[in-house]
Formats: C-alpha cells, structure tokens, sequence
C-alpha cells in the first residue's frame, strides 16, 4: 500500500498545478490599474481596514534612505485605533447613501479613464491621453495623502525622534454624510471629538500640545469652523465644528481654503487633487508640451452652473459668454439640472473645453476656492478670478510660487499667470469680461500661459501607488517640506503664522 501512495500523490500535486495554471492564464486581467512607468510597491493589507482607507504601517521596500538626508525630516505617522477607521466596510460614513468611501478605489485617485473615442466617457474629447488619467472625486485627498505618506522615506515608528506627526483621519469623509441638514451637535461633531479626546490623551501630544501634528482635511477650512447659535444648536447649517476645539487650534490642519485674514494662521490650503496622477516625469513632460501646443480657439471659457438669486456673477458670466458665442469667443460647460451635472463630471469634456481657451473663468462657488481652477492650471489655461480671496497667491502660496525665483519670490508684472478681475466692477458694468480679456496681447497670453504651463507639477498629485520615475516635486513633496518647515519654526519658538504676499497680482479694470 506504501508502494501505492507516492505516484498518487504525484498525480495529485499535478492536478493542482495545472489547475493553479488555467486559473492564471483565465484571470490576467489586474484587479486594479498600475500604469506602465514608475515602480509598483506592493503595501499590506490592514487587517482592519479596506484597501482605501486605513492602511497598515508601511513594510515595503522602501530604499534606505541616509540618515543625512532625513535628519529634521522624519514623520511620525499615528497608528489610529479601529473606532477611527472611517471607511471601514460597516463603519457609519461607509454604510451612509451618501458616503463616497467606495469611489476611493486605486488609493484614492479613482477610476483610470476611459480610452478616448468610449461612448460613455464623450468621444469628442481626444486631448487626454490614455494612460494617467483618473476619475477623481474631489474630496480624495485625504486618502491620497495618506498612501503616499505610507512610502514617504522617512517614516520613523518613533515620534520622539520625529520632527511631526501626521494624523491619517479623514475628516472630510466623517462628515460628508451629514455635511448640510438637520443633524445636531452629536451626530456632527461627536467623532472628531472622539479623537481629539484620544489623541490629546497620547504621550506624543503632551510633549508639544499637539503644536507638532498634522493632518488633511480635504474640505474648505469653513465646513469646519460652524459654530453653533447663541440660543443653542437648533441642527440647521452645515459642517461641524472641528477646527475651533482647542485641541484642533494647536494642529496644522490642511484644507482646500483657508480663512485669508485670519492671524495667526491654523489651517494651511492645498490644491485640490486633479485627474492627472503620473507615474513619471515623462508622461508630465508630455503633457505639458500637449497643452502648450493645443489649438485654442475660444477667448475665455467657463464650466459651472448658474446660482440664481445666491451668486449674480454667475448670471453675468453666463450673459457675457451667450453674448460672445457668435463671435466665437467663449466655450461653455453648463452644468445645471441633471444632464449638466453629468457632463460636467467627464474630465475629457472639462479639459477638452479648457485645453481650448485661453482663459478659464473662476467666479465664487460655495466658497472661494474652486476644483476647477486646479483643473484650469492642469489645462494650461490662465485662470480668471473674481475675488482676491480666490487666487493662489492669497490661498495656495506655497504652490504658485516659482522655486527658481527664489523661496519669497512672488508673482510679479514680469511673471504674470492671473487675471483679477473685481466682481463688484462685472456687477455694477464698470467693466466688461470679454472687453477686458481682449485687450491682452498675443504675446502677453503666451508668456502668461507659460507660466501657468510651469505650474503644473506643482499643483498635481503623483500616482500614489508607485515610486515615481523622475526627478520631480509635486504638490505632495511641496506640502511636507513646508509643514516640515513651519513645526521646525513652532519647535524653536519663532512665529510661523504669518504670510508674505506682495501686489504683483495682474488687475484688470475699465481703465
């Protein structure tokens, strides 16, 4: 019988690897889309948390990085407990109608695009290359942030020997189920309570009262400033009220937009992420000179709805462009009413109609900031603004600025990208938007278009699931030297609070 047993189990180990083989050669399809550049670092799973949201500590492999190079660099990354999971599958924001956890797939940045020419995606928009391009929800960040945190080359498992400690909760996600409605205080601000509560509990916080943490938060700074009325919270309004506890005040939080007048400054904005997430320095070489060499017929062009009655710039935008379209100088997205809104959320059309223009309007939406004046420096379109609390000299300074200039230079009349054009002027018809645009010279919107051109790396996310080839800085690298800087100054007790701007902002007026 022992004679027997080795052919047989022979046979049986056959068996399982020509079966183990079919499967192979039956599934080759990825599970999830990895662009062809860059490197693949394969991250553990968190045994409790999905892929998206609350990852394990980083245990790649990472390069080893000289200690020189990370000396007053290292980050601490807070290993959070399961109750701050926020899209954990049965979590409450995960589980909510309204909970975008699930369009986090591919670490955050959604989706990869669909191949030009697809039905489904708008076969009239070719500008958009195939590869690095994604369906991205505009409130990713944080779960961007944090996996490209999770390969940042100087993590230490020790916060004493770190000069921060970064926070991976995700605010915005927590409240996005209850952003705007009739929810009372609990039910608003009864998590990030929670964790403050926890995190103030830690021996890491006490050493500095939490002056060295940090974390995102990929809202507007004011859906976190609400505080409640004076005869008591009747649950109306939006937001919480997470950045005005006193734990939150000691923190660097990152938002989409900061309040501009306020000192000493706590909330730090960052671009919003935009479709374009490469894995090289090549394919960001590529793309800019693709939109450097676009054909752009229209004068100015704008994607958004109307706001009858809440924002009359609005109106007046969609008067001047109606009124320009025989003329063939203005493009337009309207996204009102269902049908709008669908088209406007094809990044094809938005950077078809914007890869087009010359200017991209950007009035005032829900707040100051916009994703679609992101989305205009990614199509090398100068953007438009209608308030000075809206540009990025006022909101993403640490991104416009040209390092080669020098680290306070500032936009000047030599190194233009804006127009400021003073809403009230547009209202009161002291000045005309298609007037005003014209009178730039050919040259003029060349050199600005340049500089906007030059921005791109610096406002866009790289691919967060892969080392990068190239050497090159995104709005990532940008964000950590300088919250890295700013608890360096906090440490050694200097004032980090204030803002450098200078005047050299580019003023269109009826003069």
């Amino acid at each position: 019988m022992e004679g027997n047993y080795y052919p047989k189990y022979f046979l049986y180990v056959l068996f399982f690897l020509g079966s183990w083989l079919l499967c192979l050669l039956h599934f080759r399809q990825p599970l999830f889309h990895l662009p062809a550049g860059g490197t693949a670092v394969v991250l553990p799973f968190s045994r409790k948390a999905s892929f998206f949201s609350t990852p394990a500590p980083v245990a790649d492999d990472r390069p080893s990085t000289a200690p020189s190079s990370c000396d007053g660099r290292y980050v601490h990354m807070v290993d959070l407990p399961p109750q701050f999971d926020v899209c954990a599958e049965g979590s409450p924001a995960f589980e909510s109608e309204h909970s975008i956890c699930q369009l986090m797939s591919n670490a955050g940045i959604g989706p990869v695009l669909l191949p030009a020419g697809d039905r489904s995606d708008g076969d009239d928009a070719d500008i958009v290359p195939n590869t690095g391009w994604y369906n991205t929800n505009q409130y990713a960040l944080e779960v961007i942030f944090h996996h490209r945190m999770r390969l940042y080359d100087c993590l230490t498992d020790d916060p004493a020997a770190a000069t921060a400690v970064y926070v991976p909760y995700y605010a915005a996600m927590e409240l996005q189920p209850h952003t705007c409605g009739l929810f009372n205080a609990t039910v608003r601000d009864g998590a990030t309570e929670q964790l403050l509560r926890w995190l103030s509990s830690r021996p890491a916080w006490a050493v500095h009262g939490g002056r060295d943490h940090f974390m995102v938060a990929s809202k507007t700074s004011w859906m976190f400033r609400r505080v409640p009325a004076a005869g008591g919270d009747d649950g109306t309004g939006c937001g919480n009220s997470f950045m005005v506890k006193p734990e939150s005040r000691n923190m660097t939080v990152l938002t989409y937009e900061t309040v501009i007048w306020e000192q000493p400054q706590r909330d730090f904005a960052v671009p919003y992420p935009s479709y374009f997430h490469p894995s090289s320095a090549g394919e960001v070489a590529e793309w800019q000179a693709r939109v450097r060499a676009a054909q752009r017929p229209w004068l100015f062009s704008f994607a958004g709805a109307r706001r009858p009655g809440t924002l009359a710039i609005r109106d007046r935008i969609f008067d001047a462009c109606d009124a320009a379209m025989p003329r063939r100088s203005c493009g337009k997205l309207d996204c009102g009413g269902p049908e709008g809104s669908i088209t406007c959320r094809s990044p094809r059309k938005l950077m078809s109609l914007f890869t087009s223009s010359r200017f991209c309007l950007q009035p005032l939406g829900d707040s100051f900031m916009r994703r679609s004046s992101v989305d205009a420096v990614m199509a090398g379109c100068i953007p438009v603004f209608f308030h000075e609390a809206s540009t990025f000299e006022k909101q993403y300074y640490w991104h416009e600025r040209d390092p080669d200039r020098g680290r306070g230079a500032r936009s000047n009349n030599d190194h233009r990208y804006y127009v400021l054009i003073d809403q009230d002027d547009v209202l009161q018809g002291k000045v005309g938007i298609e007037e005003a645009l014209s009178r730039y010279t050919d040259g003029e919107v060349a050199a600005m278009r340049e500089e906007v051109i030059k921005m791109i790396p610096r406002f866009l996310y790289k691919d967060p699931r892969v080392r990068f080839a190239g050497d090159m800085r995104d709005a990532f690298d940008i964000t950590i030297d300088e919250v890295i800087a700013r608890i360096r100054k906090i440490k050694n007790g200097e004032n980090s609070g204030g803002k450098d701007y200078s005047d050299g902002v580019e003023v269109a007026n009826g003069s």
